[in-house]
């Protein structure tokens, strides 16, 4: 009659979710009495990348925060570049782990630089690329000029 039909296939989960309701759930194997303890059932949206970069950076206690502090005490400044935290967000969505997932994805980029980092010495600053995180490459790291001596 004219109206535009979607497809199952059309509609994200995200969508399917939205229309949930208390018997979805029974029928899914919750018991009916837990069902019944839960006032409202909603669904929330799946996050972008550009939700995943800010989640990264902006919050008082990001991720990229704390590992410029742990690194900081070891005298190095930690620089990651956009590139690579947009290679971050990508990688959480594909492993669909959502902002869970962004810890590991930066802790598997950095665990051993943080682990070398004690016996390097001069090093000014550990610099996080794409490549880093897509091609499991290690973090470049920039040296001090050593102190001349006179």
């Amino acid at each position: 009659f004219g109206a535009a039909v979607k497809s199952k296939k059309q509609r994200s989960l995200s969508d399917v979710f939205q229309e949930i309701e208390p018997e979805d759930l029974i029928k899914f194997g919750l018991i009916p009495e837990l069902v019944g303890r839960m006032p409202v059932v909603t669904a929330l949206a799946e996050l972008h990348e550009d939700a995943l970069v800010q989640i990264l950076t902006e919050p008082k206690n990001a991720l990229v925060k704390q590992y410029s502090k742990l690194l900081a005490m070891e005298g190095a400044e930690l620089e990651i570049r956009p590139a690579a935290l947009k290679a971050i967000a990508r990688k959480a969505l594909a492993r669909k782990t959502g902002a869970r997932g962004l810890r590991s994805i930066l802790e598997q980029a950095l665990i051993g630089t943080m682990f070398d980092l004690p016996n390097a010495t001069n090093v000014e600053k550990v610099v996080v690329d794409e490549s880093t995180i897509d091609e499991s490459k290690p973090p470049l790291l920039v040296y001090r000029e050593a102190a001349k001596k006179a």
